[in-house]
């Protein structure tokens, strides 16, 4: 089941969905039928209720917001971008730990 904490983005809303402050955002490229992106869906929804609050967990559907994935140059999914006040600050491709993307959303804190 998906956590209610994660956000869904797509091409009309991410910019000011990003751009809403300082608080850290940690957004993964994923589509539907791409096996890795659903095998750490629920380490992301673990995340996203963890740091409820503190930091926001959010997708990106890369069939249904193709013009975000080409501007970010999402090549493989899961790519996993981390935000703060609007610019990236990180970026993992592929499967990734719990302890290493909240080691990550932690450093900007």
């Amino acid at each position: 089941m998906a956590s209610a904490n994660v956000l869904n983005l797509n091409d009309s809303n991410f910019d000011s969905e990003i751009n809403k402050g300082a608080t850290p955002i940690l957004v993964v490229f994923w589509a539907p039928w791409c096996v890795p992106c659903r095998m750490i869906a629920p380490v992301l929804d673990k995340i996203a209720d963890a740091t409820a609050g503190k930091a926001v967990v959010a997708k990106v559907n890369v069939d249904e917001a193709p013009g975000v994935a080409s501007r970010f140059r999402v090549s493989s999914i899961p790519t996993l971008l981390f935000f703060k006040n609007g610019e990236v600050h990180g970026q993992v491709v592929g499967l990734q730990s719990e302890a290493d993307l909240m080691a990550q959303l932690n450093a900007l804190m």
